[in-house]
């Protein structure tokens, strides 16, 4: 191997090594930075699929293993390397690499949970989704584009033993796996027909690949004849994790001391204190909405008929399939603008681009921000949004959009861009440290906690006014009630019904988002959970600042301090900024 393939993993453990040489001594961090380099090396052998959207692209002609013996080796290797991390004297390492061997331990010891106790390669069909492996290839300009056509024939190639391995492994799944798999794996298939053929036609390469196109196809074809009639009808497992897997898997995904229980009781409480904002703001809006001389003959509704006349009259104003993309690249201008007209935290130079959702990836959100890996040298961010499916009713779409309409779309953008999860994840990637265990392993409560305490904050400002302060608050009914809902669904016995009555009548949700919702809280368990427990700790952060400073701070020198260390759990931000 050249040099010039070597990875940054492989180059920083060349550096230890010429260090440690000089200096004589293995030290507590020497001992770390070796265990962790050589560790981030191996996993992107084991795992290239991983390797690529990181940003190192040796491996990119390779697909994971994904037969039982893949699983077992995995499930070993990570053993070795958790019981050579707990060797080394956490106490005796520097500040930054104490926290990133803490938060290196929380995810091998994450992993073997997964193999050991979910198991999901056995009842989650869509751990087989190949999609992002291809798309990972062509969405970036990383290299020349015969050269990252070449690795996709090389993944196309390894598709039918992706297939067999799934085959195989699934046993019984839940039915709503099964059927998302289904409709996910249609959208691998157009966009090795579509997308991966314009490129191809592009390069000049479509005789090069047009056999391993054909096979990939046909075995994606099989696969879905596979889990429609045999497969499907014996997906009977229940998606409900139950209570002990339930709390364990929780304090995983949150990487946070909060209880259960602590949570449930801290979300109630929330979810009346923003109904009450929510009635406050809403009462000038709809007394605009209805002048005095036409209320005179009218009765005041109820607290909940007032919040709900505002909403469904805010939600007149609305985008459509056709206009939403470009609509959500106003709204990100113009928040932009705002942060910067408002100095709340310095504003990321790098591009961001707003692109429809692939269709291989919809199906369990709305929108998601997607950053270049840490290893990448270009960095192209993309902030995506899924329009409705082809196959939903004209009704179904109108209900989707009322619940998206122009004023929540601004808030999503708060969200997904700017100040959200874009500037978030920009700030993040230019943290440095002795090794990129901390880039690799980000939190998803510290992400999504900041993505919404950004929506909070840019109401606070007044962003958008009190048309989108009601979508934001709105939005934060929401995120109260995931977290509410989650565990009441896998641990309560919560049933459709009541998930669906609690989040229409307590949130004021749309019934498709609330459908839709219902959906995504079977298969994503505890995630939900992170956007509300992280906006929590980020506000807690920001009180805990402000009393340091008694009162008097800089919104930006605040929030700059506060995305100066990565993406790590909250309690280690609190840590380093000595907020203890």
């Amino acid at each position: 191997m050249s040099n010039k393939f070597l990875t940054l993993a492989a180059i920083g453990l060349l550096l230890f090594q010429n260090i440690a040489a000089f200096s004589g001594k293995d030290t507590a961090d020497n001992q770390f930075e070796k265990l962790a380099n050589k560790f981030i090396s191996e996993m992107m052998q084991m795992n290239p699929e991983w390797a690529t959207s990181l940003g190192e692209h040796q491996y990119d002609n390779r697909l994971n293993d994904y037969t039982l013996e893949g699983v077992k080796r995995e499930r070993a290797f990570t053993q070795k390397y958790l019981d050579e991390l707990n060797k080394i004297p956490f106490d005796k390492l520097s500040k930054v690499n104490n926290v990133d061997a803490r938060i290196m331990r929380e995810n091998l010891e994450y992993g073997i949970f997964q193999k050991d106790v979910l198991r999901g390669y056995e009842w989650n069909p869509m751990t087989y989704n190949i999609g992002s492996a291809l798309n990972d290839l062509i969405s970036r300009d990383f290299a020349p584009l015969k050269t990252r056509l070449t690795s996709a024939k090389g993944r196309l190639e390894q598709i039918p033993n992706v297939i067999a391995a799934a085959k195989t492994n699934l046993k019984n799944p839940p039915r709503i796996f099964t059927e998302t798999a289904i409709a996910q794996n249609k959208g691998v298939i157009g966009l090795i027909k579509g997308d991966l053929q314009t490129f191809a036609d592009q390069a000049g390469m479509k005789a090069e690949l047009a056999p391993a196109q054909s096979k990939a196809v046909a075995a994606l074809e099989d696969y879905g004849k596979w889990l429609e009639t045999d497969l499907l009808p014996r997906s009977n497992g229940d998606f409900r994790l139950g209570d002990a897997k339930y709390r364990q898997k929780l304090k995983f995904a949150l990487s946070s001391d909060m209880s259960k229980e602590d949570l449930l009781k801290r979300a109630e409480a929330d979810l009346e204190a923003t109904q009450g904002r929510m009635f406050e703001v809403a009462q000038p809006l709809y007394r605009k909405f209805n002048p005095m001389d036409e209320l005179k003959d009218k009765k005041i509704p109820s607290k909940k008929n007032l919040i709900k006349a505002v909403l469904d009259k805010l939600a007149e104003s609305r985008p459509t399939n056709d206009t939403i993309v470009e609509q959500a690249s106003g709204d990100l201008k113009e928040t932009t603008d705002f942060v910067r007209a408002n100095n709340l935290v310095t504003v990321p130079t790098e591009p961001v681009k707003v692109i429809e959702m692939p269709e291989f990836a919809r199906g369990t959100s709305v929108a998601y921000f997607d950053s270049a890996g840490p290893f990448e040298k270009k960095n192209e961010t993309f902030y995506a949004i899924s329009p409705t499916p082809n196959d939903w009713t004209a009704e179904r779409k109108t209900s989707f959009y009322k619940e998206y309409n122009d004023y929540m779309l601004q808030n999503l953008t708060v969200h997904e861009a700017m100040p959200g999860h874009y500037l978030q994840i920009m700030h993040s990637n230019k943290f440095k440290a002795p090794t990129p265990i901390r880039a690799l392993f980000s939190s998803g409560s510290f992400v999504e906690g900041w993505a919404v305490y950004a929506e909070q904050l840019m109401a606070e400002k007044g962003y958008g006014g009190a048309e989108v302060e009601m979508q934001q608050l709105k939005m934060k009914l929401r995120v109260i009630i995931n977290a509410i809902i989650d565990q009441k669904i896998h641990t309560a016995g919560m049933t459709e019904k009541q998930a669906i009555d609690f989040m229409m009548n307590e949130g004021f949700q749309e019934e498709g988002e609330a459908a839709g919702k219902w959906k995504r809280a079977q298969m994503s368990s505890t995630q939900l959970s992170t956007y509300y427990v992280g906006s929590v700790e980020i506000n807690d952060l920001r009180k805990a600042y402000e009393a340091k400073n008694k009162g008097k701070i800089d919104m930006k020198q605040m929030h700059d301090a506060m995305l100066s260390f990565g993406s790590p759990p909250a309690k280690y931000v609190k840590e380093m900024m000595n907020l203890n």
